[in-house]
């Protein structure tokens, strides 16, 4: 079975926190990729930011349901996501809308796992590290269809 090493893109495009968001939806489109990930100043993986990030800061703002109850109001929901959605539609820099909530693979990663990973956690730009965490790959969809192309 192929494995995260078999299929990763080794040359990274990578972004910094104080990227501006037109410079990174450039960078995005001129590469024809679906996201990019985020290092910090000593090139520690931070973030991912990606195409969703930035269509994120052109959609409405869905505000949460509440319920009153006596003289009480009780939001229904959580309350951060719409601090998390305001944050990313008012943004101008990478670090304002890129997504935080890692979720990487190790080299070792199995194709199948990483296709579940994928789907489940609706991620398309998916760092792959080393054992020590050090990003050394990226997996995109593009580098799951290739699979397919290559039997």
């Amino acid at each position: 079975m192929l494995k995260a090493r078999d299929i990763m893109t080794r040359e990274v495009l990578t972004v910094t926190p104080e990227m501006p968001v037109e410079q990174l939806a450039d960078l995005l489109w001129e590469h024809r990729i679906s996201g990019a990930p985020v290092l910090d100043e000593s090139g520690k993986l931070v973030a991912v930011a990606t195409e969703s990030d930035l269509i994120d800061q052109t959609k409405k703002v869905h505000i949460p349901t509440v319920a009153a109850i006596l003289d009480s109001i009780i939001v229904l929901e959580n309350p951060h996501k719409l601090d998390e959605e305001i944050r990313k539609m008012a943004g101008s820099r990478v670090k304002d809308i890129a997504t935080r909530k890692l979720v990487t693979v190790t080299t070792e990663a199995p194709l199948d796992e990483i296709a579940s990973i994928m789907a489940r956690q609706r991620v398309h730009t998916l760092p792959v590290v080393d054992a020590e965490g050090k990003l050394v790959g990226v997996i995109g969809k593009s580098d799951i269809i290739k699979t397919y192309i290559k039997k």
